[in-house]
């Protein structure tokens, strides 16, 4: 029980590796923490502040509105086209723009090489050993692997979206500190906005994972195919998604230091 778990734990432990390591090579819990020691300031000044914060960050994404996102890569790889920084009247999306956003990220020819990596190490782990091993056992878990992501990616952010009429962009929260900003990544797993703009129950995200995970239960090997699999996948799911706020909500500020730096 539980191999059909291994990519979506090497998706995790990958992105939580990665922006650990980022976070304390450039101190950005330390800066957070300095931020909630800072005594408050008149809403003037801080508007003031941060319009000129945005107008010198050269280095963030603009914003779509043909498509309804950015072009914004997470460590200037994988795509990050949904999530929305500085978001001041930002138009609903369509039906069509939720499924194009999907389908941006889904087929990003990053991806491929990136499920092909995750592949390789479920192989040498021998995780799901269902599937056996050689080059049929490769293709199966590499085919896996980009279906459970997609499909996932489908549900959550295009299929129920448009069913409940929300809104499945991550907005960064970009202000406060570390342990607020934390706190409302993790939030937004259960709490999204609706296209009106109006904070809702995230139906989308609890809903989607759960059909993703069922279906996901039908082509893994038929060992692995029984309901506490199920669940366990669908929570893994839904742990993956709140590791991704988490690096969405902070990876601004890395992108700004490095941008800093570099200048």
């Amino acid at each position: 029980m539980g191999s059909i778990l291994s990519i979506h734990r090497l998706r995790s432990t990958f992105l939580v590796f990665t922006v650990g390591l980022a976070c304390g090579v450039l101190g950005l819990p330390s800066s957070a923490q300095q931020l909630e020691q800072q005594p408050a300031e008149p809403q003037s000044q801080l508007s003031a502040d941060q319009s000129q914060r945005e107008s010198q960050d050269a280095s963030a994404p603009k914003f779509d509105p043909e498509t309804g996102g950015t072009n914004d890569r997470l460590f200037w790889t994988l795509p990050n086209f949904s999530t929305l920084e500085n978001a001041r009247g930002i138009p609903a999306l369509t039906s069509g723009q939720k499924f194009k956003l999907v389908a941006r990220s889904a087929f990003d020819p990053v991806e491929f090489p990136f499920c092909a990596f995750l592949a390789g190490i479920s192989q040498a782990l021998n995780s799901e050993s269902g599937y056996g091993q050689g080059a049929i056992g490769y293709a199966r878990r590499f085919g896996s692997n980009f279906a459970d992501g997609t499909s996932e990616n489908f549900f959550v952010q295009a299929i129920f979206p448009s069913l409940f009429r929300q809104d499945p962009r991550y907005y960064q929260e970009g202000k406060g500190g570390f342990w607020r900003r934390a706190g409302y990544a993790v939030s937004r797993i259960a709490v999204t906005r609706n296209d009106s703009g109006r904070m809702a129950f995230n139906v989308s995200e609890v809903t989607g994972a759960a059909v993703a995970a069922g279906i996901s239960n039908t082509y893994h090997p038929r060992t692995d195919r029984n309901l506490p699999n199920s669940m366990e996948t669908w929570a893994t799911m839904m742990g993956w998604d709140t590791v991704s706020n988490m690096v969405k909500e902070f990876w601004p500020d890395i992108r700004r230091k490095v941008h800093q730096r570099k200048g």
